[in-house]
């Protein structure tokens, strides 16, 4: 008479879920924004800090590359650091997804909305 009632609980433990990683989820969005990762290019002459959200926080500059006659080159440096501390924050990211993923059960590389 109540076969029913099973699969209802069954519902509420993937609400319940859903939620939990939701949370999770929102915990994480603002801990990326203080998890700091370093891009580096020319041996680490030029040093591009950003978020882990891949907001850039600070550029690092040796001073010996500063010659009038290499502009190209020093713009190429800063736009290579730049590009690799964004590909690093999106590593991290997912690698912190990743975790959430897992500890509910989720596949490991399951791509969610980040």
């Amino acid at each position: 008479m109540f076969k029913g009632l099973g699969q209802m609980g069954d519902m509420a433990k993937m609400m319940k879920a859903a939620q939990e990683m939701q949370s999770k989820m929102a915990s994480l969005q603002e801990e990326m924004h203080n998890v700091l990762v370093t891009g580096e290019s020319g041996a680490g002459l030029v040093k591009a800090v950003a978020t882990a959200k891949g907001e850039l926080k600070s550029l690092d500059i040796d001073p010996s590359i500063f010659n009038t006659d290499d502009k190209e080159v020093v713009e190429d440096l800063i736009l290579a650091a730049i590009k690799d501390a964004q590909s690093k924050a999106g590593e991290r990211a997912k690698q912190e997804m990743s975790k959430i993923t897992e500890g509910m059960g989720l596949p490991k590389d399951m791509d969610l909305p980040f």
